[in-house]
């Protein structure tokens, strides 16, 4: 029998919202960390077929860039779609007691709530911002007028510098309107 390789994926998407205001900090060497947890919801139907609400709580570290970003535009509640991977890490209390955690290293975040937006979370209730037309989440580019095409905006999205050159979307846009010109 072959000997059989595993792939070496480790890949992860993940939806929702803030549970309290991130922690900022910053390592001996000067690179920006950042520590938060998000509330992901699950729904499913039960054997009486009652649908049923699963919350799971995730602990998210972003580095460098994407950790300043996060400390600038996230708070408790607002709405995140984070990509990244799953590290786990190890640590040691002053009493000897060792401790483990798993946690989700992102690569990339999309900030889904508008700059400036009132936020409401009661008991755990969505938080995004709705289109009253539509009822879908509103995307925006971060600017507050709207955009005058007809074309539908992209959520504020920043990745973590150690993978690509983090740009806002209006820079993306930007890089767009020059290439589509030359």
């Amino acid at each position: 029998m072959a000997d059989f390789k595993m792939p070496e994926i480790n890949n992860v998407i993940l939806a929702g919202n803030l549970t309290r205001d991130p922690v900022y900090r910053t390592t001996q060497s000067g690179y920006a960390i950042v520590n938060f947890t998000v509330a992901s919801n699950r729904r499913y139907r039960d054997r009486n077929d009652e649908l049923q609400e699963d919350v799971s709580f995730v602990g998210v570290i972003a580095r460098n860039k994407l950790a300043e970003s996060c400390n600038n535009r996230l708070k408790k509640g607002s709405a995140v779609l984070i990509e990244g991977e799953l590290q786990s890490r190890n640590w040691k209390t002053d009493e000897g007691k060792t401790y483990r955690v798993v946690e989700i290293k992102a690569r990339r975040i999309q900030f889904l709530n508008r700059p400036g937006a009132q936020q409401q979370n009661i008991a755990g209730k969505e938080t995004s911002i709705k289109d009253e037309h539509s009822g879908k989440p509103e995307q925006t580019t971060g600017e507050e007028s709207p955009s005058p095409s007809n074309e539908p905006q992209k959520p504020d999205s920043f990745e973590d510098d150690q993978y690509k050159k983090i740009i806002s979307s209006e820079e993306s846009e930007q890089i767009r309107r020059d290439s589509s010109n030359s």
